[in-house]
Formats: structure tokens, C-alpha cells, sequence
């Protein structure tokens, strides 16, 4: 009993948090921008971008363990790089977090509405108001909560994709993965840097990942790589499974686009685990963002939650409601300035140039990249 215990206490909790935190919206792309561009090269940037995820997570996991507890990501730049650098990863989180926030209430009220529209006949804002307490109230409470919550609805969310694979098993059509869309031009080939990236992104969660790991802290890379492979290949498999299925019909959010071929009851369900991926990834993004609020900006805990809970839905209520496309946008080109930026600081902390430059390259590209595709 004791080793089972440890055992989740040291490795699966921790690994679920990190998880789950890192499954969001994002990977809803990944089937759509698939059918463009084909399987074997969506396969390619998998490898590729899960393992360089995988470095660059190892990389700050490494700085994390030299810096002292308690920091959130703005303080890890503050503290090796100064002022400026601090202030530039403030924008970034704050830009980022509301805007990734507010991307998780529009998808989690489509869903919602509809999943439970013609059951119960409400209007899309009472769904998103019981959706915005039950997330807020988790917020509000310590990682502890966080962690168990976040563990059986990760487990949720992977025997719904199992379940959508086995009810889907006879409209599966090997000839749908190797859809390719032949309008898609040579520029079209990198399209699924910035959306895979952001699905797989979770630098900002390590440090919490570190505070569960009080006292174990040799556990911390070991379970950021295993919890990130986990997520990479959950990645590949929704990818593969809604492909199968849907073919040159696969739609943007993949998920509404089943109603077609597998009626409403499952329907039902892949719209649940969507709403699921939205709502652990939006109490773990939340409570990172509050805590970095109130740590490197000393603001007082109800005020960070105020701030944090309220502003997407403020926005939301606003008519904010088409955020997604300068999301896709703004998430690629922080990301690209929080990887330098983490860069930079492990070259502080007597990293080594022949990782450091290569990788800063490819942020820089992929940061260009995001910004000329935008402008077109």
C-alpha cells in the first residue's frame, strides 16, 4: 500500500498535472492541419518538435532546480537576465494567458452549447457561467486539489478517445490518412509548427511540477519527459483516429466534424472530452498565471484571482468571441521569445553554445515565419 501511495505521490500525480496542463485546444488543429499537408510530414514534426520540447523542457528544468522556489516564469528571466528581459516575459505571459484563457471559454461554449443545447435548451451563457464557477473555485483552492481533480479527468479524456476509436472502427478508412490538400502550397508545409508547438508547449508549468516534488526534486525531469512523450503520442493517436475517419472532411476543431459519420451519441462524447481538455487546461493555466501574479508581482491572492478569472470573462461577455486566428498568431510568436528567452538564461547558468544557438535559430525562424504568414 505504501509503495502504491509513493508511487502516485512521486511520479503519477505529478506527472497528471503536467499533463493535463498541457492538454488544451491546441491539438483540435491537428487533425484539420493533417488532411493539408499529409501524414508522414505531420508525423516528421511530431519527432522533430517533441523532442525539441523535450530539451527545452529538460534545459529549464535545470535552471529551475538552481533558482529559488516560489518564482514563476517572468522571475526566472528576472533573475538571470534583469529589468528589461523580465518585463518583455511579463507582456508575453500576460498577452498569452488571457488570450489562451479566453480561447478556452469560446471553444468550451461551443461545445457546451453543442453537447447539452438540445438536451436542455439553455443559452450558451448559463453553460459558460457554471463552466466559469466550477473552474474559478478550483482555482481558488492549493495544486493538491488541482492535481487529483486534474488526474481523473486526464484519465476521462484518454477512454473517450478510446471510445470514439472503437465506435468509429467500422467508418475507419486507411485511404483518409494520406489525404493531402493540393492547393497547399510549399508554404503550407510549415503549418503545423506553431499550432504543434503550442499543444505541446508546458515550460510554464514545470515550477509548479517542482513544489509537488518537495523533497523528491530528482523526480523533476523524469517526469516532465515522461509526461511529455505521454502527451505527444495521445497527440499522434487523436491525430490518426479522427484522420481515419473524417478524411478531406476533417474540420478545424476536428471534433464537430464526427456528427457526419458517427451520429449524435458519440458526438456527445467527443464534444465532452473537448470540453474536459478546455477546462483542466484552463484551471492549470489559471492557477500558474495567479501564482505568477502574486510571486513576482506581489499582488495579494485575491486580487491575483480576481485578475486572472475574471478578465477572459469579461472579454468573453464582451463579444471577444472569434479569438482564435490572432491567438494562433500570438501564441507562435511568444512562444518563439519565451524559448529564446530560456535560452539565454541557461547560457547564464554555463549552458552550452553548441545546444543554445541552434535551438535560438529555430525559435527565431519559426517566430519569423509566424509573422510573415499572419501578414499574408
Amino acid at each position: 500500500m505504501n509503495m502504491i501511495k509513493s508511487l502516485f505521490k512521486d511520479y503519477i500525480y505529478p506527472i497528471a498535472v503536467f499533463a493535463g496542463g498541457m492538454v488544451g485546444v491546441g491539438f483540435l488543429s491537428l487533425p484539420y492541419i493533417t488532411s493539408k499537408i499529409g501524414l508522414w510530414p505531420m508525423i516528421f514534426y511530431f519527432v522533430i518538435l517533441t523532442a525539441l520540447v523535450v530539451s527545452l523542457n529538460l534545459i529549464f528544468c535545470q535552471i529551475s532546480l538552481k533558482t529559488p522556489d516560489y518564482k514563476r516564469f517572468p522571475g526566472f528571466v528576472g533573475h538571470y537576465l534583469g529589468k528589461w528581459p523580465k518585463l518583455l516575459a511579463f507582456v508575453a505571459v500576460i498577452l498569452g494567458t488571457f488570450g489562451v484563457l479566453l480561447a478556452y471559454l469560446i471553444v468550451a461554449s461551443q461545445f457546451l452549447s453543442a453537447a447539452l443545447g438540445p438536451l436542455l435548451g439553455w443559452n450558451s451563457l448559463i453553460y459558460i457561467f457554471i463552466y466559469f464557477v466550477i473552474a474559478s473555485a478550483i482555482i481558488y483552492f492549493d495544486i493538491k486539489i488541482v492535481a487529483r481533480v486534474e488526474f481523473w479527468i486526464l484519465s476521462l479524456l484518454f477512454l473517450s478517445i478510446i471510445l470514439i476509436f472503437v465506435e468509429g472502427l467500422s467508418q475507419i478508412k486507411i485511404s483518409n490518412l494520406f489525404t493531402v490538400d493540393s492547393s497547399v502550397g510549399l508554404t503550407g508545409l510549415f503549418l503545423p509548427y506553431g499550432p504543434l508547438l503550442f499543444a505541446l508547449w508546458g515550460i510554464g508549468l514545470i515550477p509548479e511540477t517542482e513544489e509537488m516534488l518537495l523533497g523528491r526534486k530528482k523526480n523533476l525531469k523524469k517526469v516532465i519527459t515522461i509526461a511529455t512523450i505521454i502527451i505527444s503520442g495521445f497527440y499522434l493517436f487523436f491525430t490518426i483516429v479522427v484522420l481515419s475517419i473524417t478524411g478531406g472532411q476533417t474540420e478545424t476543431t476536428a471534433l464537430t466534424g464526427l456528427r457526419n459519420f458517427l451520429g449524435d451519441g458519440v458526438l456527445f462524447v467527443a464534444l465532452l472530452f473537448g470540453v474536459l481538455a478546455t477546462f483542466t487546461a484552463f484551471i492549470t493555466q489559471g492557477m500558474i498565471f495567479k501564482k505568477t501574479l502574486m510571486f513576482d508581482l506581489k499582488i495579494k491572492h485575491w486580487q491575483a484571482f480576481v485578475i486572472t478569472c475574471f478578465t477572459p470573462t469579461i472579454l468573453f461577455l464582451l463579444g471577444l468571441k472569434s479569438f482564435i486566428p490572432v491567438l494562433s498568431f500570438v501564441g507562435g510568436v511568444l512562444l518563439g521569445v519565451d524559448g529564446i528567452l530560456i535560452l539565454l538564461m541557461y547560457k547564464k547558468v554555463g549552458g552550452k553554445n553548441i545546444i543554445i544557438y541552434p535551438l535560438s535559430l529555430v525559435f527565431l525562424l519559426g517566430l519569423i515565419y509566424e509573422i510573415i504568414y499572419f501578414i499574408k
